[in-house]
Parts: C-alpha cells; sequence; structure tokens
C-alpha cells in the first residue's frame, strides 16, 4: 500500500514538472513574439530636423530647408508617429527656436564663420583708400565748437563747467584738456564743417558704449513731432533721444498706409547710422540699441507729469505708456514692455541750439502729403534746370550734398524727408544733417523709384560717392555683409538682428538701381555732348581711381 502511495506521488510530481517546464517555454515564446522589434524605430518627423541639423557640421543651411520634414516621413502612418513620445516632446522645442531665428531673418543658430568673413569685410572697407582720404589740417572757424585753450585767472568760474552736485550727477571738473570731457562733449567739441565726426573716431566706441549702459537719471517727453519720443539724460550731463519699439522687425508697413501715417521704427534708426557710416558720409549723429526698464528708467525718474499719467499695466501684466502726439499716443497704440523691458534706440543729442544754431531747410523735392495732390516735381520733367539755378542749390557742394541724402533713403526706402537741417555758421557751405530715420526700413519687397527722382532729372553725382557705390557692390565688400557686420555690433544684436534679411537683401538691390541710374544719366549726357558733367570732381585725384565693376 505504501510503494503504491509512493509510486503516484512520483508521477503527481513529474507531472507537474513537465507541466511547469511547458508553461516556461510556451510563455518565453509569447515574448519573445510579442517583443521582437526593430532596434532603430522610425524617427518621429519632427527628429528629421536635429539630424539633419546633426549632418550639416554647423555648417550655413537654409532654415526653409530644415524646417520641412522630408517626403517618406510625411507619408508615414500615424502609429508611427505616435511612437517614442519622450523623444518626440524633446525635440519638437528646437525647431521653435530655429523658427524664431528664421523671424527675425538670421541665417541659421551659428553664423559664426559667415558673420567672421563679413567683419573681415567691413574691416577691409574701412581700410580702403577711399574711406581714409587725405585731408588737410581743419582750420578753426571750421570747427563748430571750441574751448578757449588758455583763462585767466578772473574768468576761471565761467570758462569752466562745473556741476551742481545735483542729486544723480557726477560731481565733475571740466576744463580746456579733451581728457577731461564725457565722450558726449567730446563728440559736439568734434563737430566740423564737411562731418559730425571723424572716420575711425577714437571717441566713437566710448560715446555709444555709455549710451547703451550709462545709468538714466531723468526721461520727459520732447515736444513737437508727430509720434512718441523722449529725451534721457544721463549723469555726466549728456543727453540723448530716446524712440521706442513701435513694430517686430519681420513686420512690413502696410501698403494701404501712405508714407506719413508710418510708423517710426527704433532698428531703422540705428540702422540708418550704420548705413551712413557705411556710405562713408558721417551725417547721422550716433544711434545705438538699448533695453531700458520702462519703470525703473522712465516711470520712476520722469518729472513730467503728462507723460507720467498715460502709464498703465495691460491685461497680461506689461507696463505700458503713450504719452502725448500728434499719431499714435493712445491706449491703442501704447508702447508696452515685456513685461518691463523695451528696446529703444538711444541717439546722442546735437549741441544745443544756444550754443549751435540749425538751419531747417524745405527739401525742393518734397512730397505733397496729400491723398490726392501731387507734388511739383512730380508733374514738371525740367524741374531740375530750374532748382540748379535757384540758391543754395546753384553753387558749392549743396545739390550733390542732397543727391548723397536721396541715395541714403532710396536704399533705406524712407519716403518721409521733408525737411533738412545745417549749421548755421557755415553758412551754405556745408554738409547736411541726416536727421529722422526712424520711418525707413519698412517695406524691403517694394523699391519706391520716386525717391531717386533728384538724382534721375539732376543727373548729378560726386565722385568720392559713386566709387564707394561702386566698390559696394563688390563681391568682397558688399554692402549687405558690411551691413550686417556692422550692426552686429550694437547691443540689441544680441536680442536679434536689427535688420530682416530681406531688408539686407534690398539694399543690394537698390544699390544696383542706383548705379544703373547713374550709367543711363552718363549715357544720355554722352548722347548730349556733355558726359563730364554727371560726375562732380569733388576730389581731383580721385579721378583717376578705378573701381572694376560688380
Amino acid at each position: 500500500m505504501m510503494w503504491r502511495m509512493r509510486r503516484r506521488s512520483r508521477t503527481i510530481c513529474l507531472s507537474l514538472a513537465f507541466s511547469s517546464v511547458f508553461l516556461h517555454l510556451l510563455l518565453a515564446l509569447v515574448s519573445l513574439s510579442t517583443y521582437h522589434q526593430p532596434c532603430d524605430p522610425p524617427l518621429p518627423p519632427k527628429t528629421y530636423i536635429l539630424r539633419d541639423l546633426a549632418r550639416t557640421n554647423n555648417t550655413s543651411v537654409g532654415i526653409s530647408v530644415l524646417a520641412e520634414p522630408p517626403t517618406d516621413a510625411a507619408q508615414r502612418d500615424s502609429s508611427t508617429r505616435d511612437a517614442n513620445k519622450d523623444v518626440k516632446g524633446q525635440v519638437q522645442r528646437a525647431p521653435a527656436s530655429i523658427n524664431t531665428a528664421a523671424r527675425v531673418g538670421s541665417y541659421d543658430a551659428n553664423r559664426a564663420d559667415p558673420l567672421e568673413s563679413e567683419l573681415s569685410k567691413l574691416e577691409a572697407l574701412f581700410d580702403h583708400p577711399l574711406y581714409n582720404i587725405p585731408i588737410p589740417p581743419i582750420p578753426e572757424e571750421d570747427w563748430l565748437l571750441r574751448v578757449k585753450p588758455k583763462v585767466k585767472a578772473s574768468e576761471k568760474s565761467s570758462q569752466m563747467w562745473v556741476s551742481a552736485s545735483q542729486e544723480d550727477y557726477e560731481d565733475v571738473q571740466w576744463n580746456s584738456s579733451s581728457n577731461s570731457h564725457p565722450p558726449w562733449l567730446r563728440f559736439h567739441l568734434g563737430i566740423s564743417r564737411w562731418q559730425l565726426y571723424p572716420h575711425r573716431d577714437p571717441n566713437m566706441e566710448t560715446l555709444t558704449q555709455q549710451l547703451a549702459t550709462h545709468p538714466i537719471v531723468s526721461a520727459v517727453q520732447k515736444s513737437g513731432g508727430t509720434q512718441l519720443k523722449l529725451v534721457m539724460s544721463f549723469p555726466n550731463y549728456g543727453q540723448a533721444m530716446f524712440k521706442p519699439m513701435k513694430q517686430e522687425r519681420d513686420e512690413e508697413t502696410n501698403y494701404n498706409l501712405y508714407y506719413f501715417s508710418d510708423f517710426e521704427r527704433h532698428n531703422a534708426e540705428i540702422a540708418a547710422f550704420h548705413l551712413d557710416r557705411i556710405l562713408g558720409y558721417r551725417r547721422v549723429p550716433p544711434v545705438v540699441g538699448r533695453l531700458v526698464d520702462v519703470v525703473k528708467e522712465i516711470k520712476d525718474i520722469t518729472t513730467d507729469r503728462k507723460l507720467a499719467r498715460t502709464f498703465f499695466t495691460s491685461p497680461v501684466g506689461n507696463v505700458c505708456f503713450y504719452g502725448q502726439c500728434s499719431y499714435y499716443c493712445s491706449t491703442e497704440h501704447a508702447v508696452c514692455g515685456r513685461p518691463r523691458d523695451l528696446e529703444a534706440s538711444i541717439a546722442v543729442m546735437l549741441p544745443d541750439l544756444s550754443l549751435a544754431t540749425r538751419r531747417s531747410w524745405r527739401s525742393p523735392w518734397r512730397r505733397s502729403y496729400s491723398r490726392s495732390k501731387l507734388a511739383k516735381w512730380e508733374t514738371e520733367p525740367n524741374y531740375c534746370s530750374m532748382m540748379k539755378k535757384t540758391p543754395p542749390y546753384n553753387e558749392g557742394t549743396r545739390l550733390v550734398d542732397f543727391i548723397d541724402m536721396v541715395i541714403l533713403d532710396f536704399l533705406m526706402s524712407n519716403m518721409d524727408r521733408h525737411n533738412y537741417e545745417t549749421f548755421e555758421k557755415f553758412g551754405n557751405n556745408t554738409f547736411i544733417l541726416h536727421l529722422d530715420n526712424g520711418r525707413a526700413f519698412g517695406r524691403h519687397s517694394k523699391d519706391e523709384p520716386s525717391i531717386l527722382a533728384p538724382l534721375e532729372q539732376c543727373c548729378r553725382i560726386r565722385r568720392s560717392t559713386w566709387l564707394r557705390l561702386r566698390l559696394l557692390s563688390l563681391p568682397q565688400y558688399r554692402l549687405s555683409d558690411v551691413m550686417r557686420a556692422s550692426l552686429s555690433h550694437d547691443p540689441l544684436h544680441s536680442v536679434a538682428p536689427l535688420l530682416w534679411e530681406p531688408h539686407l537683401a534690398a539694399l543690394d538691390r537698390r544699390l544696383k538701381a542706383v548705379l544703373e541710374t547713374v550709367s543711363r544719366c552718363q549715357k544720355q549726357r554722352s548722347e548730349d555732348g556733355g558726359g563730364d558733367e554727371v560726375i562732380f570732381d569733388d576730389i581731383a585725384y580721385l579721378k583717376d581711381m578705378v573701381i572694376p565693376s560688380g
């Protein structure tokens, strides 16, 4: 009996063992069939962007190409696109920065090498003989302002600037030595009959740095003008013109707006200064970009009650204000920080009118500023012949000075040049100030040929200007490249490039149009027997300089 019981127990144990082995084998087979997947699963569509970026090895690649997934990825099954959600979530954050860069106009997140090349082009341009023309010593009467070198003891108090030790202002003493002067004063004392500042001005870097970083101790609204502007004061008694950001860099002016209804743009003021310098004019006062704390650097320090009353907080928590002016000064067109930081252009102020009076001239090619009427120059083909007989355009350099300004305005598409100013001290024999450029760079997709009407009608241009324009049309000095490089020095470039790429491309296109206009003039005058009248020989030895055509 006991033997049978033992035999039956052994049979049951063996059966259980075989059953267990069989179940383990069956489970293993099921597991293999269930988890047997490819080792490298298909990537989600967005991942192809990072993979392509990695394969470019940080070279410049068009973002518009990378922003589109490959065709085969677009055709994949939706279940495949849902795979690996963690990876997908991480990858989706990368294209956002790429799209942002594209929106403000940069080629690529890593443009170090191209920018370095463009900076070399800019340096080579400023080293070119056309930008280093020898000039004779400037006579005393050709300086706008002078400091007396020697002062009698009895007159010392009236000949030295001594601060009144006002709160927030520096306690300084300035004398006849330029080393004792703040950068803004050195700029004022460096203005001459023919330019606002010299080429390679050693004071420029210090001046622009202080404009961008110096503490602001006062902010009041500037009277006059059609749009909001503030006058900022610094501890060293310098002052600057503040124009706030009104438009994003990639926004074009509405085609339905007339030129006199356009916004003034802070980046246009900054870009105009750089373009003016690249053209070799040096007639725009230095301008830099700056991030301003709307509360700390405007609201809390302003003594302008009318300005202070216009501050409010937007529904999303941004601090806004709108001031008082003719256009766009209302809650609907308020200037807002993000939430308190506001981009702006800061331009150094010219000497006070009590020290250096300026004369305002009505532009002879002024637009009608009417929705229905045309200006006289738009209807009379011989308008320039009449202007050449009218002072001050009938002698000296005033006409070619005006043409210089016309070329600047055409390149940056500025239609709002109704008046211009000169320093009264120098009479008619001086340069034209290129002020108020905020309505430039509004459109890149359309050029405005009517801005070039003075050049087309008068067929007159400085030889030095003409040669520099031809130089800037060459690949090694391409205008868009050197402009991009120059703007990269501005503090706001770290936020986003100051000009959108289409605006830079428009510069090259418009430069070509200017040179073609001069060529047509030369051909026309040559047929009429007066080809030499097109080029005004401002510097005799430049007549023999040869610049290859672009």
